[in-house]
């Protein structure tokens, strides 16, 4: 079990983040980033159950707690900005737009989700609102980031790209080397370091030496800020900033929003890194309980509309899960879809590759691929369903998919 002389875990008053006043934006914006936290965490509640029902396979990093952060963040983006994110990326998406229909039914693995069915709960992706995904690999959306906002730069827009990741992800290579070359090549990017106190279940101070990560990316020459993760309007107003050095001034930045996760690291941590102490304080500092009382204070939005918008997202989470669990799974003819380039879909002098056959050649000559190519294919077929008899014959006669 945990306990106080292993568990190093700060108060959130502790941390050296200043409780920033920044007044509140209009009424209907008000509403609107409420509602997506709240949505947020409604789904992110249910995705928890659905899991434990067996609807939802593989890994489920949940983010509730962290709610302030994904939306102040996101609001700050302009609709042609690229966002790219961790495993931790169910709200990222929903915070974007990506209907939580689409989200719920690829945790579920179904063919209607937002990556079809093929990515599930760590990948989800919606190019129509330049969600670049989330990356299961810690730190390997850093360089992707680069690239991104290189391309941006090159081709001479005004786009800006906005990388999401954890503090555990500052202590990996592609963190230096990223930041370097961000820097070297003055690249429209801000960096956001989600610090919600761990790298899976080991703290800051026993994962870095450097718990102000802010600080982390100044030798590479990308300046850092600091904002409070767990207020909304400072994340906004700090990553507005960032983000308008970055466009403007082709100057990376990186931000540190400090944040907790109520959650263990996924659903499969029995959370022995930490008491249950430390949890209720930092539950005290919930942000979406913290913003709602806000608005009733200042007249904006009444406890009664507050419930309102959480009827609302209740209704939609239900929907989601309704949706999700009535649609099929992605045809198992499809399995090589999307993932191998075949035939024409490439031009020469690029490779393609054979699905069927160890021997490596151009796509363009799968017809002559030989018979062990076609003997596989037969065999291939035999798996395919007996709808896809056009595809199946197809394949063994050695034309692609």
């Amino acid at each position: 079990m945990a306990t106080e002389d292993v568990i190093h875990g700060r108060h959130p008053d502790e941390l050296g983040v200043g409780s920033t006043s920044h007044p509140l934006p209009d009424r209907e914006t008000c509403e609107k980033v409420l509602a997506k936290m709240i949505l947020i965490r409604r789904f992110e509640e249910r995705a928890g159950e659905m899991y434990a029902k067996a609807k939802i396979g593989g890994f489920l990093h949940l983010c509730i707690g962290e709610e302030a952060t994904i939306v102040g963040a996101t609001q700050a983006l302009r609709d042609s900005d690229y966002l790219m994110s961790t495993y931790r990326e169910h709200g990222q998406a929903l915070a974007r737009g990506t209907p939580a229909r689409e989200v719920m039914a690829e945790l579920f693995g179904k063919a209607t989700g937002c990556s079809g069915g093929r990515g599930g709960s760590m990948h989800l992706f919606d190019m129509d609102r330049r969600f670049l995904g989330g990356y299961g690999i810690v730190g390997g959306n850093l360089p992707l980031a680069a690239g991104v906002a290189l391309a941006s730069d090159y081709t001479g827009t005004e786009d800006a790209t906005l990388c999401m990741f954890g503090d555990g992800a500052t202590n990996q290579g592609t963190f230096g080397e990223t930041m370097n070359l961000a820097a070297l090549w003055s690249l429209p990017v801000v960096f956001m370091v989600i610090n919600n106190q761990f790298g899976m279940g080991t703290a800051l101070e026993r994962h870095s030496a450097v718990t102000d990560l802010s600080k982390k990316s100044g030798g590479f020459g990308v300046p850092g800020t600091r904002c409070d993760g767990m207020n909304l309007l400072d994340v906004h107003a700090c990553v507005s900033t960032a983000l308008e050095k970055a466009r403007g001034d082709r100057a990376p930045q990186l931000v540190e929003a400090v944040t907790y996760r109520y959650r263990g690291h996924s659903m499969a941590d029995p959370e022995e890194y930490r008491t249950k102490e430390e949890v209720e304080r930092w539950l005290g500092r919930d942000p979406i309980a913290a913003f709602s009382k806000r608005l009733a204070e200042e007249g904006v939005l009444g406890e009664e509309e507050a419930k309102r918008l959480d009827d609302e997202a209740m209704k939609t989470v239900d929907d989601a899960v309704e949706f999700a669990d009535s649609s099929p799974f992605p045809d198992l003819a499809s399995m090589y879809d999307d993932v191998y380039v075949i035939g024409e879909q490439v031009r020469r002098p690029y490779w393609s590759t054979d699905t069927r056959s160890p021997d490596t050649h151009r796509g363009e000559e799968e017809r002559e691929a030989g018979e062990i190519a076609r003997e596989l294919a037969e065999k291939g077929a035999l798996h395919e369903p007996e709808t896809d008899e056009d595809q199946r014959e197809a394949r063994a006669r050695g034309e692609g998919g």
